[in-house]
């Protein structure tokens, strides 16, 4: 079976596939962060959205990156995580 990251290492050689990839890197971060706070605090995904006050459908959208979630919901992910949001901004690297 291939791997993900292995698909990846091989489109990221594709000039427009590395185009679509950098402009949708933000959402993939905040995926990335998301799930590695929920696992960290050894919650499924119910259990997640249970401590939100929201439903098991919309942590999946939010891990999966199909969402740009506000602030307010990013803070309610922290509080139900045991964690802190922390945004900050930094310089964009020259290619």
């Amino acid at each position: 079976m291939t791997k993900a990251r292995d698909l990846h290492r091989k489109w990221s050689q594709d000039k427009e596939y590395r185009k679509a990839y950098d402009e949708l890197r933000p959402e993939f971060d905040i995926a990335r962060a998301a799930i590695a706070a929920r696992v960290k605090a050894g919650l499924t995904h119910d259990q997640l959205a249970q401590r939100m006050e929201t439903t098991q459908s919309v942590i999946a959208r939010l891990e999966g990156g199909r969402s740009k979630p506000s602030t307010q919901t990013l803070e309610r992910l922290a509080s139900a995580t045991g964690t802190r949001l922390k945004i900050t901004f930094e310089p964009r690297t020259q290619p």
